[in-house]
Order: structure tokens, then C-alpha cells, then sequence
């Protein structure tokens, strides 16, 4: 897939496993892993490691097949989703980490060039999460309380 502001193709990505069934050397108790689950995702743990965790401790290499649903399914039917969502907080302290070296280094041009990027994928993000109704309508992003919410 194409990057968006860089020019460049890239070759990584996942690959997802091709069995849409667990296999049966899986072992694992379905019960345990909902538990530990639920109990990772209130102590503010990212989905993405929770199912790092899941592959690596509990020996499941695919959720979906094992739970019968995805795993931000089926936090959403357990009703711990996070406030917001990963991949947008993960922006967002990117941009502040950002707009803290700019303040420093004031004549860094590419890296202004990059913060707009940056926050140009925010905004892409909030209207998406907006429409989809996992941000409320009038949610906005700014870049002095975007500093208050990742801290």
C-alpha cells in the first residue's frame, strides 16, 4: 500500500494466518482469556498489545477464529472500550512530542512540514470516528488540549 505523504510503497504488513479455524493444538482456556482480557483493557492496556499477549502467553495465534468475534468486537460487547480510540492517541503524542521539539529547534522546516501531516491524519481520523459515532459530533481537535489528554 502506497504511503500518503512520502512517495514510497513498502513491503510491510501483516499476514494474517490462512486457517479461518483454531487449530486444534491450540489449548488455551476461552474463559481465562476473556478474563484476561477485560481485566488488561481497564488497566489502559493498548488492544494491539493485548493481542501480542494473547499470541505470546496464551498460544493463540488468531483471536478472531478463537473468540468467534474481533477483539475490539469483543471488548465493545463487554462495554470497556477506551474513551478513544489507539491509533488516534498514538498520533496525537506524536504531535506533541513534535510540537515540544518545534519550540525548541524553531527553524526545524521539515519537521513543521511533518507535524502538519500529522495533524492533517488526525483531523482525517476524527471525521471518520465522528461519522462512525465512537467520537461524539463536536469533538474537535486541538493541539493545546490534545497536550492535556495524552498526559
Amino acid at each position: 500500500m502506497a504511503r500518503l505523504h512520502s512517495r514510497k510503497h513498502g513491503k510491510s504488513g501483516t499476514k494474517t494466518p490462512k486457517a479461518k479455524v483454531t487449530p486444534k493444538w491450540v489449548d488455551a482456556d476461552k474463559a481465562q482469556v476473556q478474563d484476561f482480557i477485560v481485566k488488561s483493557v481497564k488497566e489502559g492496556m493498548p488492544l494491539a498489545k493485548v493481542g501480542i499477549i494473547i499470541r505470546d502467553k496464551f498460544l493463540v495465534p488468531s483471536i478472531r477464529p478463537f473468540l468467534g468475534m474481533s477483539l475490539s468486537a469483543f471488548v465493545k460487547k463487554e462495554n470497556v472500550l477506551p474513551e478513544y480510540p489507539e491509533d488516534m492517541l498514538n498520533l496525537i503524542k506524536k504531535a506533541v512530542r513534535l510540537r515540544g521539539h518545534l519550540k525548541t529547534s524553531k527553524k526545524d522546516v521539515h519537521n513543521k512540514v511533518k507535524l502538519l501531516h500529522i495533524e492533517s491524519k488526525i483531523n482525517r481520523l476524527v471525521k471518520y470516528y465522528t461519522a462512525s459515532g465512537r467520537l461524539p459530533q463536536s469533538w474537535k481537535y486541538n493541539s493545546e488540549t490534545a497536550a492535556l489528554l495524552v498526559k
